[in-house]
Parts: C-alpha cells; sequence; structure tokens
C-alpha cells in the first residue's frame, strides 16, 4: 500500500506522529484512542503490513516503531514539490523586478 494512502487515515497519521516521539506498546497506543481495540489492532496492521511501522515482541507485548525506510517516500514528494515551488516563487520575482524597471509607457 502507498505510503500517502496509510498515512490518509487520521487516527493512522496520529499513531505515526506518536511514534516519531518514540517506541510504543501497543497498548499505550491504544490508551489513546476513543476507538476499539480491535480498531486500533487493524490500523497497527496497516502500518506494518506497509512497512511504515515494525514492532518486536517483548513478553506478551509488542512494541512498535517507526521504519524511517519507508517514510522517505513522503520526503522525496514533499522535496520535490518544494522545489517546483521555489523556481515559481524565483520566476515571479524576476518577472516582478523586470517590471518593475521597465520605463512606463506613457499616452
Amino acid at each position: 500500500m502507498q505510503v500517502f494512502a496509510v498515512l490518509a487515515d487520521p487516527v493512522r497519521l496520529q499513531i505515526v506522529e506518536l511514534l516519531a516521539e518514540r517506541e510504543r506498546t501497543a497498548g499505550e497506543i491504544a490508551d489513546r484512542f476513543p476507538v476499539s481495540g480491535p480498531a486500533v489492532s487493524r490500523h497497527l496492521r496497516v502500518l506494518r503490513e506497509s512497512g511504515v511501522a515494525t514492532y518486536r515482541q517483548e513478553a506478551q507485548r509488542r512494541i512498535y516503531s517507526l521504519n524511517p525506510q519507508r517514510l522517505s517516500e513522503v520526503e522525496g514528494w514533499a522535496s520535490q514539490l518544494l522545489e517546483q515551488w521555489r523556481a515559481r516563487f524565483a520566476a515571479l520575482g524576476k518577472h516582478l523586478d523586470d517590471t518593475a524597471t521597465r520605463p512606463l509607457e506613457g499616452p
């Protein structure tokens, strides 16, 4: 599943934000949301299957963390978009500078 589709869900996005702070157990994550435990489990499964999150088992607990390599898709997209906007603003700035130095045409 594409990273953007995974992050489009508000609950999954909030889970990613929590995991960006630090690793968390499945129980800690579930406690942060007003949805059922099975619903949170489904969100965690989507994050695991997409590669956005990983987990390790410690006794009876699953400890989740982010997989930063998988989020590089978002970084690449954002960087490309930023470069496009910088080029547009540079072109606009040049146009405004050229317009400002042009003599006014009279009647």
